[in-house]
C-alpha cells in the first residue's frame, strides 16, 4: 500500500476516531502492510511525545509560522534504512524553548508523519483533546508486543497508588430463606467515567472501580414522570437475562420530577477546591477550573458563590458573590495555582462555615468539593473525614464531590464523602464530562428533591425461587433499616433516573445455592393468599422531603408484562453484562463482549450509548 501519507485512517486510528467496523477493517490491513504499520508508528511517536509533556509543561498556541517550520523540517528529513529510520517529530510543548520562539524536536521511530497528520495532532493538542497517557491498543496492532508490554507495565505501576474498595458481587438468595432485599438508592456515576479513563489509557480497570449500579445510572432511561405530589415515579419491566436465558431479569426504575431552570430556588454554592501540589497535572486543576467556569455560566443574580481553596492550609479565595458577577468569580478561579500538601479536613471545615453563613432557607445550599482525594495533612484518616462530613450534613448543607486526575486518585474516600454528605459523586476526565455533570444535569446535580431514599423488594415464593441484586454492594441495608428513619440513605435530584436490576430464578428451576439447615423451633410459614401467580413481588420505597425528618412510603406490585423488552431494558442489560465481564463476576454466565455490543446496538444509540459500544471493543482487545 503506497498511499499511506494520504490515508487519513492512519491518523484517525491513532487518535481513536474510527468506529468499530472501520477500526476492525483497518487493523486487518495493518497486519498485511509493513508500510502502513511504519506510518502508524510515526504518528504514535508524535502522540507519545505530546502526551509525555502535557502533564508538566504549559500548553502553547501552534501558530502558522511554527507549523510552517514543522513542514520544512519534515520536507528536509533525510531517509535512512528502515531498520534505523528516525523522523523529526515536533513535541510542541517544551516551555522555555517555545517562550524563546524556538522549536524543539525529538527523534522517534517510524516513518515521518505527513504534514496533514501533524496538523491534526497539533490541533488536538491546542484544544486540550489529547489525554495525558497513550493508549496501547494502536501500538498492539503494529506487532510491537514487547514495547506494548513495557508501556502497560509502567501504566500499571502508575495506577498502583490509586485507592479503590474491594467488594464481592451480591450472591443469589433463596426466597425460602429470605424473600426480601433492602438497599439505598445511588445516583453516583463516577465508576463509569473511571472505567472509561482506564480503558482509553490502554488498561483494564481495577475490579474495585467497577460498580455496576453507577455504570447503569450513568445513562438516562425513558421512565414516566411522577404524578401528583410524589417527587419521583416508580416503574418496572421484566424480561430474559441475556447471560442466563433460563433466568429472568427485573428492571426497577425511578424518575425524579422535572424542575424547570426558572423554578430552581436560589443557590448558595461553596466551591471547595484542592490546590495541593498533586493537582498540577493538566487533567486536574486546569481541567477543574474549566469545569467550574461552565457551572458559573449557569448562575444568575439570585445565586451566591464562595470559593475556598486548600493545600497545606485552607483559605477563603472569594467571599459570597452574586452569581451574575461572573468576572469576579472567574477571575478568582483563574488565580488558583497548585502547590503544597493537602489539608482536606481544614478545607471542609471552612467550606461548611461559609455555606452556613450564606444559608438560603428553602434554597439550594451545597458544598462542591473538587479534588483527586489525596488527603495527606491534618485530618487524613478516611473514617475521620467521613465522620466530619456526616456531622456537617446535619446542618442542611449537602455535598457534591467531583473527582479529577489519575495516579494518586482516591476513589474510596471520595465515594464515602459523597455518600455521608447527602450528595452525589462524579468523576470528570474530560471537558465533555464536565458539561454533562455541571451543565446538562446541573439541576439534578445541585437540587435534591428527596433524601434518604430506600428500596425494599419482597419476592413472591410462588413465582421466584431465588434472586440476586446486581450492583449496589456497598448500598445494601439490613431489613430493619428500611423503617428506621434514623438510618441514612441516598438522595435523588431533579430529573435524575435511578435503575436497579435483579436476576431472578423462576420457581421450580434448580439452583446451586447453598441452603441452610432446617430450624429446630419453628417452620417457615406457608405462602399467603397474596402469593398469586403472575405477581413477582412488591416494591416498597421510603423517602423524606429534603428538609423533612419523617419518611413517606410508596408501594408498587411487580408483574410480568408479557410484552417484548424495550430498547432501554436491553441497553441496561448490556451495561450490566459489561460490568460483570470487567469484574470477572462469578455470575457472568454466558456473557460475552459480542453480546454486550449486540444488546446495546439493538436500539437507537445516541453519542453516549455509542461510546459504551466502543469501550466494550477496547475491553475485549485488552482482555485478549
Amino acid at each position: 500500500m503506497n498511499q499511506t501519507h494520504e490515508d487519513t485512517r492512519v491518523t484517525d486510528y491513532a487518535l481513536g476516531e474510527l468506529d468499530a467496523a472501520a477500526r476492525a477493517a483497518f487493523e486487518a490491513e495493518l497486519r498485511e502492510s509493513a508500510e502502513l504499520r511504519e506510518e502508524l508508528a510515526g504518528i504514535e511517536s508524535t502522540l507519545r511525545a505530546l502526551r509525555e509533556e502535557i502533564g508538566t509543561t504549559p500548553k502553547v498556541a501552534l501558530d502558522e509560522p511554527r507549523r510552517e517550520r514543522i513542514r520544512q523540517e519534515l520536507a528536509s528529513a533525510t531517509p535512512r534504512p528502515k531498520s534505523r529510520l528516525r523522523a523529526v517529530v515536533f513535541t510542541a510543548v517544551t516551555a522555555t524553548a517555545m517562550a524563546a520562539g524556538a522549536l524543539v524536536f525529538v527523534r522517534s521511530e517510524g516513518r515521518a508523519p505527513s504534514v496533514t497528520a501533524v496538523d491534526r495532532v497539533a490541533s488536538k493538542y491546542e484544544k486540550g483533546m489529547l489525554g495525558p497517557q497513550p493508549t496501547a491498543a494502536a501500538s498492539a496492532a503494529t506487532g510491537s508486543k514487547a514495547k506494548v508490554d513495557q508501556e502497560r507495565q509502567a501504566e500499571g505501576q502508575r495506577f498502583q497508588r490509586e485507592a479503590y474498595d474491594s467488594f464481592q458481587d451480591n450472591p443469589f438468595i433463596r426466597v425460602a430463606t429470605d424473600p426480601r432485599s433492602t438497599f439505598s438508592v445511588d445516583v453516583d456515576t463516577a465508576s463509569y467515567a473511571l472505567i472509561r479513563r482506564h480503558l482509553n489509557d490502554g488498561q483494564l480497570p481495577p475490579k474495585g472501580a467497577v460498580r455496576i449500579e453507577e455504570m447503569i445510572n450513568y445513562f438516562s432511561y425513558a421512565y414516566p414522570e411522577p404524578e401528583g405530589d410524589r417527587p419521583f415515579s416508580v416503574s418496572s419491566e421484566v424480561g430474559a437475562a441475556p447471560w442466563a436465558p433460563q433466568h429472568r431479569l427485573l428492571k426497577l426504575g425511578l424518575k425524579g420530577k422535572h424542575v424547570a431552570p426558572a423554578d430552581v430556588p436560589g443557590t448558595n454554592l461553596v466551591f471547595l477546591i484542592d490546590t495541593s501540589g498533586s493537582m498540577s497535572d493538566e487533567n486536574k486543576l486546569p481541567l477543574l477550573k474549566r469545569a467550574f467556569e461552565l457551572l458559573v455560566q449557569q448562575l444568575d443574580a439570585v445565586d451566591r458563590v464562595s470559593i475556598v481553596a486548600y493545600a497545606g492550609s485552607a483559605g477563603l479565595v472569594l467571599g459570597p458573590t452574586p452569581g451574575n458577577d461572573k468576572r469576579a468569580i472567574l477571575s478568582a478561579l483563574d488565580r488558583l495555582g497548585a502547590g503544597g500538601s493537602t489539608n482536606g479536613g481544614q478545607g471542609i471545615e471552612l467550606a461548611y462555615k461559609m455555606a452556613n453563613e450564606g444559608f438560603v432557607k428553602g434554597g439550594v445550599n451545597r458544598v462542591v468539593l473538587a479534588t483527586d482525594g489525596d488527603f495527606n495533612v491534618g485530618v487524613t484518616s478516611q473514617s475521620d473525614l467521613v465522620e466530619l462530613v456526616e456531622q456537617k450534613a446535619k446542618t442542611g448543607v449537602f455535598l457534591s464531590v467531583l473527582g479529577f486526575g489519575s495516579g494518586n486518585y482516591n476513589d474510596s474516600t471520595m465515594e464515602k464523602l459523597a455518600d455521608k454528605g447527602n450528595g452525589n459523586y462524579a468523576y470528570v476526565d474530560t471537558l465533555n464530562e464536565a458539561k454533562k455533570v455541571l451543565v446538562e444535569q446541573a439541576t439534578g446535580t445541585l437540587l435534591t428533591i428527596a433524601k434518604d431514599v430506600k428500596i425494599q423488594v419482597e419476592f413472591n415464593p410462588s413465582e421466584v425461587a431465588a434472586f440476586r441484586l446486581i450492583g449496589y454492594e456497598n448500598r445494601v441495608l439490613s431489613h430493619q433499616d428500611f423503617n428506621d428513619d434514623r438510618k441514612d440513605a441516598g438522595e435523588i435530584g431533579a430529573d435524575h433516573t435511578v435503575t436497579a436490576l435483579y436476576e431472578i430464578v423462576p420457581a421450580g428451576r434448580g439452583l446451586a445455592v447453598p441452603g441452610t439447615d432446617p430450624l429446630k423451633y419453628q417452620t417457615p410459614g406457608a405462602p399467603t393468599g397474596a402469593a398469586v401467580k403472575g405477581e413477582l413481588g412488591t416494591v416498597k420505597l421510603r423517602y423524606k422531603q429534603p428538609t423533612g425528618t419523617e419518611s413517606q412510603l410508596i408501594e408498587v406490585a411487580v408483574r410480568e408484562s408479557g410484552v417484548t423488552e424495550s430498547s432501554d431494558f436491553r441497553f441496561a442489560a448490556a451495561v450490566a453484562e459489561l460490568g460483570m465481564l470487567l469484574r470477572d463476576s462469578p455470575y457472568k454466565g454466558s456473557a460475552s463482549y459480542s453480546e454486550v455490543v449486540r444488546l446495546a446496538q439493538s436500539g437507537e444509540l445516541d453519542e453516549r450509548r455509542r461510546e459504551l459500544v466502543d469501550l466494550a471493543h477496547k475491553a475485549e482487545q485488552l482482555r485478549r
